[in-house]
């Protein structure tokens, strides 16, 4: 039963992407995601380029190496190989402030019974956006780490650490649209096995570039086509 509908609420998402607000938000998602990166990939760049802006001279070769290049042009790639685990928190940084429409947009086709979700404060969406990045941020660095030392299960640790992540985060979203915090996170813990897997079964394609722009939407709008088949059937 349980698998059942979540398969049920993925299809049903999928079967929504055509529609305005979904490509609205894949659209802006999609633009700010790459200005953010490029943003990030020659400000760090040049700005370390600029503070070791003096020479060094390798007197074995007699050749002159300008430091503050070196540094730039190694640094560039460091970030450009980062950004494959910088992806994650900055997409689903940068679609977070849009997923509200599409969590309307789904419930505005399939639940216009609902009453009209609770109006949570810019300020408190803003806050729990930044705090939910820095900790994307944070574990998937470590996350890096460990897989150095744990290289056959690096993805294992990726998808379950991303998935327990993501997974937390939309359903919460969802579910306070309609309940009040402690209320949403009582739900949450309910059906914590759940989540875990729906937020698996999007970290896994947050891998995959271009198609990682999909996966919040996607998420979104099963979490909440789920949060509202539990919450008809809390017994489930």
């Amino acid at each position: 039963m349980a698998l059942a509908d979540i398969t049920s609420a993925i299809v049903k998402s999928f079967q929504q992407l055509l529609d305005a607000a979904f490509r609205g938000v894949l659209i802006k998602s999609l633009g700010l995601t790459i200005l953010t990166f490029l943003v990030l990939i020659f400000a760090l760049s040049y700005g370390l380029g600029y503070v070791f802006s003096y020479d060094l001279t390798l007197t074995y070769f007699g050749t002159k190496f300008s430091l503050g290049t070196l540094i730039s042009w190694s640094s560039f790639l460091i970030l450009l190989v980062l950004s494959i685990f910088l992806m994650i928190p900055i997409a689903t940084l940068v679609s977070s402030f849009f997923l509200e429409d599409v969590a309307t947009a789904v419930e505005a086709k399939h639940y216009s019974y609902v009453q009209a979700p609770i109006k949570t404060p810019v300020s408190e969406v803003f806050k729990d956006t930044i705090n939910f990045f820095g900790v994307l941020i944070i574990l998937n660095l470590l996350a890096l780490f460990l897989s150095i030392f744990f290289l056959p299960f690096a993805p294992l640790i990726f998808w379950a650490l991303n998935g327990f992540l993501l997974g937390r985060e939309y359903f919460q979203m969802v579910a306070m649209r309609h309940l009040e915090r402690q209320d949403a996170q009582k739900m949450r813990r309910n059906y914590l096995g759940r989540v875990w897997l729906v937020g698996i079964l999007m970290a896994v394609p947050l891998s995959v570039p271009v198609l990682n722009l999909f996966v919040p939407m996607i998420g979104v709008a099963t979490f909440t086509h789920l949060f509202h088949c539990w919450s008809r059937d809390p017994s489930d």
